[in-house]
C-alpha cells in the first residue's frame, strides 16, 4: 500500500456526505453565494447524486471512512481532498488559502486522529498549502501548484516534511487564469489515471510541466475546450485507467476509452459543478494498492 499515488487501486478514502456538509437547504441558502458557487445546489438531488457517487466507490473495492458534520465548517467542506494531504508516514494538514475554509483542516485533523490516522505534520501560515493543488506523478515526486491558494512559503514546509522521505518536491507556477475569487488549482488541469497516462487542459498547463510530463513518460488525454467547465479534466482515478468522471463530457470519455481505459460516470450537477469540485475534489484518498 502506499500513498504516494494518484492512480494505484484505490483502497482507503475518506469522504464527506451531502447530508453533513450542505446540511439542510437553508444551510445552503445561508451561504452558496458567498462560497462562489456557480448556482444554488438542490438539496434533493444533491443527496441522490452523492448515494451514487459514494455507491461507486464502495463497488470498486474502496473502504470508505466519513468526515463528520462539523459546526467549525461550511459547504465546501464535502471538497474534502483540499485540507489534507496524504503521505506514506502520515497525514500533511494544509492551511487553506480560501478564507471561507479556514477551519477545515482542524476539522479534517480532528476526524484521522479518531481514526488512527497519523499526522506527520502541519502547514502553518503565513504558508498556504491546498490538496488541489497537489498530484504524485511517482513515488519520489509530487509536483504542487503556486497558485492563488498555495503559495511559496506553503510549498517549502511542505518539501521539508517530505524531504525525510526521499519526495522531490516540483513547484509549477500556475497562470492567473479567473483570478483569486475562483477554484483553480493545479489538478483543475491534470489528472493522473495511471502511471504513464493523464488527462490535461493543455491551455492552462505551463509549459515547462507540459514538456516534464511528457519526458517521464506520460501520455497526454487532451480535455477540449468545450468540456473545460463542465469539469472534464477532473478525473479520478478508482485503479490504473478506471476512471470515475462527471457525466456530460462525451469527448473526453471517448478519448480516455481510446486510451484503453475504462470509465465510470456519476451525475455531479448539484455535487460537482455549481461547486467546482469533481470527483477527485470529493474525496480524500489515504492508500492505493
Amino acid at each position: 500500500m502506499s500513498a504516494h499515488s494518484e492512480s494505484g487501486k484505490l483502497t482507503k478514502v475518506f469522504i464527506k456526505k451531502v447530508s453533513d456538509a450542505f446540511i439542510n437547504d437553508e444551510h445552503i441558502t445561508q451561504h452558496w453565494e458567498a462560497l462562489n458557487y456557480l448556482g444554488k445546489p438542490d438539496i434533493t438531488k444533491a443527496l441522490l447524486e452523492y448515494d451514487a457517487f459514494e455507491q461507486i466507490l464502495k463497488d470498486n473495492g474502496a473502504e470508505v471512512l466519513y468526515l463528520p458534520q462539523d459546526d467549525t465548517v461550511n459547504m465546501d467542506s464535502i471538497y474534502c481532498r483540499d485540507a489534507a494531504i496524504a503521505t506514506n508516514r502520515g497525514m500533511i494538514i494544509c492551511n487553506m488559502g480560501k478564507e471561507g475554509r479556514i477551519k477545515e483542516p482542524a476539522a479534517e485533523q480532528r476526524a484521522f486522529e479518531a481514526n488512527d490516522i497519523s499526522v506527520l505534520g502541519v502547514i502553518t501560515a503565513p504558508g498556504t498549502l491546498e490538496g488541489g493543488d497537489v498530484a504524485w506523478l511517482d513515488e519520489k515526486t509530487l509536483a504542487v501548484g503556486h497558485t492563488y491558494r498555495t503559495n511559496e512559503e506553503g510549498i517549502r514546509q511542505l518539501a521539508a516534511l517530505l524531504a525525510p522521505q526521499g519526495v522531490n518536491v516540483l513547484p509549477v507556477s500556475m497562470p492567473h487564469y479567473k483570478g483569486p475569487s475562483d477554484v483553480f488549482h493545479l489538478m483543475s488541469v491534470l489528472s493522473p489515471v495511471d502511471s504513464n497516462l493523464a488527462v490535461v487542459y493543455s491551455p492552462l498547463i505551463p509549459i515547462v510541466f507540459r514538456n516534464e510530463l511528457i519526458a517521464r513518460g506520460y501520455e497526454l488525454v487532451e480535455v477540449p475546450d468545450s468540456e473545460f467547465d463542465s469539469m472534464g479534466c477532473n478525473v479520478l482515478a478508482l485503479a490504473p485507467r478506471v476512471c470515475l468522471m462527471v457525466k456530460g463530457n462525451p469527448i473526453t470519455k471517448e478519448r480516455l476509452e481510446k486510451a484503453g481505459c475504462k470509465v465510470i460516470e456519476y451525475n455531479g450537477e448539484e455535487i460537482s459543478v455549481k461547486g467546482g469540485g469533481g470527483p477527485t475534489c470529493l474525496t480524500r484518498p489515504v492508500t492505493r494498492a
